[in-house]
């Protein structure tokens, strides 16, 4: 790392001997930095050695810090460069160990978060639009609309709840398709009284079968929301609200701001609102446009950390060439201790299953589970069931652990290299997600309408299943090192954890394929024609 105002190169002028040109170094001993990232900088008097950035932040090249304010003819070339570096390596090893794994530790402070990033839906977000329709004496109009711009991620019940923080004094004389969950305090209103008064309001949609006159197009869904893929047709929901003590032009109004959103729980990070281009609506009889007096959209994106310190779901592998059935790891979602945390889970055979299942918290969003060694609620199951010459099978089961809950509208993302050629896919919808256009390895997976899009809760029906045939690729395809099993899996839009690699089913005597002596082929052969004949 140079300082090009530190120092002067000064030229010798040219004697009639032809003599090497250089510089003597007079080097500032007294100064040292390490440099961790363009935010953090340490000085120490220990000499000169500079930490440089780089685009990899785990990416550390040492360098060093030079004084170059005087310039000396020398007659020894030797005595520059090499006293430089000298000088350098050796004041590295002054710096005490310490110091330079502090200097690590805080250069991970500049890391940005990326929890809410998904490598498999990397645009995936819910954006609010609140749209103000028209002005009032003391306020506006708006309708508010959360589209679900994520592929596989939904919104199921007992659905979203919305709050924010007004800017003012506002309060909400009324609303269509919604309802805040308080009043709060409108004493101070002594004719008419507004819907709401609180400064924090928290809204939730309408339940169907609501009234018409209470409705408006998108809600009254008990806030359900389809994902944009599974279900593009439902894939938003809005509310109509009337605002007053509010600005009444473009230049008085602010937006709401401190915006959160459960769906149902924790998980959605919410930005500020930023003004937008204004809405355009279509009237129902598609002969007229007319346009929002403002828009601000809110973009809200997910974490599952956030979401859930502990995992979800789990995967366990099997094939057909080996007999090891590969469990969900052990302590997944939660160990077994009925002594310091009684009831965390039921035993399937238990005789007193029904009157917990029924118990004081089956309203509650606490899962119940049944007693297993992973602990998880959903365990999804990867069979490898056959190979032919040109085809490959398997079979996916989905089985559900929780006795509180239905899992309605459900699906199933699975990342594996042979989805290019998946030729057959038995009792499930099958929709490819390429957020990389020039790579299709992942699908999404969902149930067939009133046969099981339906998972029911745990029990001998809390289950589905399906058969996929993937065509081989010669190229590619291989039962060796566990490539028949998938990259990794999504239920819900959660990741379900896989088992170590280690751990996959193996071919027997550690075999790259599967071989089929002649004789192994005659004689089964033989048996088939002895039986039928």
């Amino acid at each position: 790392m140079f300082d090009a105002k530190m120092y002067k190169f000064h030229k010798k002028k040219k004697k009639k001997k032809k003599k090497k040109k250089n510089a003597f170094l007079n080097i500032n001993r007294d100064v040292c930095e390490i440099n961790c990232r363009p935010f953090l900088l340490i000085t120490t008097k220990s000499r000169f050695c500079v930490l440089e950035d780089r685009s990899n932040p785990l990416s550390l090249s040492l360098s060093f810090s030079l004084s170059l304010s005087h310039t000396h003819t020398h007659t020894q070339t030797s005595k520059s460069w090499k006293q430089v570096m000298d000088y350098c390596f050796r004041s590295l090893t002054r710096l005490s160990v310490s110091t330079i794994v502090l200097a690590i530790l805080l250069s991970s402070l500049s890391f940005t978060c990326t929890e809410a990033y998904d490598a498999l839906d990397p645009n995936g977000n819910i954006t609010i639009k609140w749209d103000i329709i028209s002005w009032t004496p003391d306020g506006y109009v708006a309708v508010v609309t959360m589209y679900n711009f994520q592929q596989y991620r939904h919104i199921s019940p007992p659905g979203w709840t919305l709050g924010w923080t007004w800017a003012k004094k506002e309060v909400i004389w009324s609303m269509m398709g919604s309802q805040t969950t308080e009043q709060g305090d409108c004493s101070k209103y002594k004719s008419a009284q507004p819907h709401c008064c609180k400064k924090t309001p928290t809204v939730v949609d309408l339940l169907p079968g609501t009234p018409y006159n209470q409705q408006i197009a998108n809600c009254c869904k008990g806030g359900v929301i389809n994902s944009w893929a599974q279900d593009p047709n439902n894939y938003a929901s809005s509310f109509q609200v009337s605002v007053g003590a509010a600005g009444t032009t473009n230049k008085t109004v602010k937006p709401p701001k401190n915006f959160t959103l459960l769906a149902p729980g924790p998980g959605y990070t919410c930005g500020p609102a930023v003004v937008g281009k204004p809405t355009k609506f279509i009237t129902p009889d598609g002969r007229r446009v007319t346009q929002a007096m403002m828009t601000w959209n809110v973009t809200c994106t997910y974490s599952q950390f956030l979401a859930q310190k502990t995992p979800t779901c789990c995967v366990s592998l099997s094939s057909f060439y080996n007999e090891t059935i590969v469990p969900c790891p052990t302590c997944t979602c939660g160990c077994q201790n009925n002594i310091t945390h009684p009831g965390s889970c039921v035993d399937a055979h238990s005789p007193y299953l029904a009157s917990v299942v029924n118990g004081p918290g089956k309203n509650t969003l606490t899962p119940l589970v049944q007693c297993t060694k992973h602990m998880c609620p959903i365990r999804v199951h990867w069979h490898v069931k056959l190979n032919y010459k040109e085809y490959w099978r398997v079979k996916v089961t989905i089985t559900n652990f929780n006795y509180r809950m239905n899992y309605s509208q459900w699906n199933l993302v699975v990342q594996h290299p042979n989805f290019d050629n998946l030729t057959q896919i038995f009792s499930f919808n099958y929709k490819p997600l390429t957020p990389y256009s020039s790579i299709n390895d992942t699908a999404m997976l969902w149930g067939v309408k009133f046969y099981n899009d339906f998972l029911n809760q745990a029990g001998p029906l809390g289950n589905v299943q399906s058969e996929l045939l993937f065509r081989k690729d010669k190229s590619t395809f291989t039962f060796e090192k566990g490539w028949a099993f998938p990259r990794r899996i999504y239920f819900n839009g959660d990741n379900c954890v896989m088992p170590p690699p280690d751990a996959y089913p193996y071919l027997p005597n550690a075999s790259s394929r599967l071989r089929f002596s002649l004789f192994t082929i005659m004689s089964t052969c033989l048996a088939v024609f002895f039986v039928f004949v």
